[in-house]
């Protein structure tokens, strides 16, 4: 989607005059380059999940208790010639030919047992087997390298997060028996009760969302064709499966419709089995082809992104959230485990939240209240009155990686929140010391986030107006914005254009950087600041806006700071500072610095092709020809009328909603 700009100008002098016929010419073409040349960059969009659309057209198969058709023979896979090919978890493989795996010969079960997990093992990291499509073959060699780094970094990083009683064997999934057969036998008294009696001879194979299953891992069927003999007709085969994984993850790579009809979204996901105890051992991520093309491509990004798609189809799903179960007194991969039985309701405000007792004690502890309706707040918006969703409310946690919407790579947390649901559903041990921080809200009580708190000032987390500040991380410059989800509530968004105070190449020596004594560089952070060098005759001053400035850290949420041309100077959070060599203040931010040692920049450039410009010049990453015609042209102006003043430029996204509250 092209993001659209406006230009405003400011200390501009009037013209009392008309323009004659040539410089008016000058002044389309000024036009004309800066619309081309700014609709042209590439969108700064976020991320937003269409998982609970996606989910409600799956059919899920659930494997009924001592079902036999699942089996714990010796591990085996066996891979059609050009059919699909596995992506192991944790091991990268060879890619000759589009080819991947290993080719094992099928051996005839004449046994069949139920799958099971180890009841006597202690639980290990879930092992994800990822299993590409033959349908995405086509994908270039670029692609498929930046997909394999992507999915495998994700697969790596949710098994450090769960853990689950392994499975027996290899995993083998269920046929849906309503497709396959046409009718079972439903008289108790005779012997194939319950089995089918009839084929369905429209059956054709088992799907998770729109791939096949192949049947190689799928558990076969039979055809019992009367109702008391032991007489039966093998319908399909038994399957190899799938060894040594807890968790098959089909991975298709395409430009689907919804991926072409909602240029918004990277991936999406479903759960499509589950296992006798409810908990899903396959799902479908698929990922639109065109984010894997070099200009759209933000590693990060996409990490992210199969993280989140991850968790929905591993268990954070409206769809299951009456099967979570309480395993805290069982270690029998939940054969002993107690339901937890309905565990949305609505707060006293109409909030829909999860009340599972590790979601209430992540969300209390992370408020710093004791209040008992602190349940896991649900995202509201295009959700029916009553009805839930699978992310959680933006307003209240912001900034973690289960909202329906995804910022900046560099502001996204696997949250302590999110960890507490997982442990909630108790088919996984979760390993809670990998949480990652989540900064907003921090201690501001069981109120944050509702509508009346982020509009009557009470909270620095929020803002009024379109005024110019810090995203809450501090680590980019931001404008004051809302958008749907938010509901009118303001925050602090990373600006399009070089918001980035930790990357060096945003620095520009411009009149304004040189007045307000602006850094930037990996130590620089964003400070609310109205500096403005000394000179002979005064200045007025500013309202305080983000600056970006160098910054250390001496101890817990106690640092120090430094301007350019200045010396190093403590900065005493909650109070300000002033700047030997300049007028105005800066303001020194309380508990956001120098507390949350894993709230870093990337190690490098995490998204080349964007923020590559300075929100205060306008023609900072213009191309150069364009920027050179509209030079000349600006030249060409001044020349005609040198009564004019310097005009100052500013160039923005505009945001989704620009309604104040």
């Amino acid at each position: 989607m092209t993001s659209v700009f406006i230009v405003t100008y400011k200390e501009a002098p009037a013209i009392d005059m008309p323009l004659p016929p040539p410089l008016r010419l000058w002044v389309v073409v000024v036009v004309v380059v800066l619309v081309v040349t700014v609709v042209v960059k590439p969108s700064g969009a976020l991320q937003r999940c269409i998982f609970d659309e996606v989910q409600a057209q799956v059919r899920v198969v659930r494997a009924a208790p001592n079902h036999t058709d699942n089996l714990t023979n010796e591990p085996g896979l066996r891979l059609s010639a050009g059919e699909e090919h596995p992506l192991t978890a944790g091991q990268r493989t060879s890619n000759q030919g589009g080819r991947t795996g290993v080719s094992v010969k099928q051996r005839h079960l004449s046994t069949r047992r139920e799958m099971t997990s180890s009841p006597a093992a202690s639980p290990q990291p879930i092992r994800i087997h990822t299993w590409i499509p033959r349908e995405s073959d086509n994908i270039t060699d670029a692609e498929r390298s930046r997909l394999t780094s992507a999915v495998e970094e994700a697969v790596k990083k949710v098994s450090s997060l769960l853990s689950v009683n392994s499975i027996l064997g290899p995993l083998l999934l269920s046929r849906d028996v309503n497709k396959y057969c046409k009718f079972v036998w439903s008289n108790s008294r005779n012997a194939n009760y319950n089995r089918c009696g009839r084929a369905n001879m429209n059956y054709r194979n088992e799907t998770c969302l729109d791939v096949i299953i192949p049947d190689d891992h799928l558990t076969g069927c039979d055809i019992y064709p009367e109702p008391d003999s032991p007489g039966r007709t093998v319908l399909r085969a038994e399957g190899a499966g799938i060894p040594d994984t807890d968790f098959l993850l089909y991975l298709h790579i395409r430009s689907t419709d919804k991926c072409r009809a909602q240029p918004h979204v990277l991936a999406y996901a479903v759960h499509c089995q589950t296992d006798t105890h409810g908990r899903p051992v396959a799902g479908l991520v698929v990922i639109c082809r065109h984010k894997l093309r070099e200009a759209a491509y933000n590693h990060q990004t996409t990490v992210q992104t199969v993280i989140h798609e991850l968790f929905h189809a591993l268990g954070f799903s409206k769809d299951l959230f009456h099967t979570w179960r309480d395993c805290s007194s069982t270690t029998q991969g939940g054969a002993g485990c107690s339901p937890l039985g309905k565990l949305v309701h609505s707060d006293g405000s109409g909030q829909m939240r999860i009340y599972s007792q590790s979601v209430i004690s992540a969300l209390q502890e992370h408020l710093a209240s004791a209040d008992p309706e602190l349940g896991g707040p649900l995202e509201n918006l295009h959700v029916a009155a009553g009805r839930v969703s699978s992310h959680w409310e933006s307003r209240v946690l912001r900034g973690s990686i289960m909202t329906a919407v995804l910022e900046d790579s560099t502001t996204v947390r696997i949250d302590p929140v999110t960890l507490a649901a997982l442990q909630d559903t108790g088919w996984y041990t979760v390993n809670l010391s990998q949480a990652q921080s989540l900064v907003w809200g921090q201690g501001d009580g069981a109120t944050f986030g509702s509508l009346s708190n982020c509009k009557d000032n009470s909270s620095s987390f929020f803002c009024t107006g379109s005024e110019l500040g810090c995203h809450f991380l501090h680590l980019h410059k931001g404008e004051c914005q809302t958008d749907p989800y938010l509901e009118g509530c303001r925050v602090f968004k990373p600006l399009k254009n070089a918001s980035e105070c930790w990357k060096g190449e945003n620095t520009r020596q411009s009149t304004v950087e040189e007045r307000s004594g602006e850094i930037w560089g990996f130590e620089s952070r964003c400070f609310f600041s109205n500096l403005t060098r000394q000179r002979q005759l005064p200045v007025l001053s500013s309202p305080l806006e983000g600056r970006c400035y160098r910054h250390r850290c001496t101890a817990p949420n106690r640092y120090r700071i430094q301007v350019s041309g200045s010396d190093w100077m403590d900065c005493p959070a909650g109070g300000t500072i002033q700047i030997k060599g300049f007028q105005g203040l800066v303001s020194c931010p309380q508990r956001r610095l120098c507390l949350y040692p894993d709230i870093t920049p990337p190690p490098g450039d995490v998204n080349p092709a964007s923020h590559t410009s300075n929100p205060y010049e306008m023609f900072a990453s213009v191309p150069v020809l364009a920027f050179a015609a509209a030079a000349a042209a600006v030249c060409l102006l001044a020349v005609s009328y040198r009564k004019c003043r310097s005009c100052r430029d500013r160039i923005h996204t505009v945001p989704e909603d620009h309604s104040h509250p």
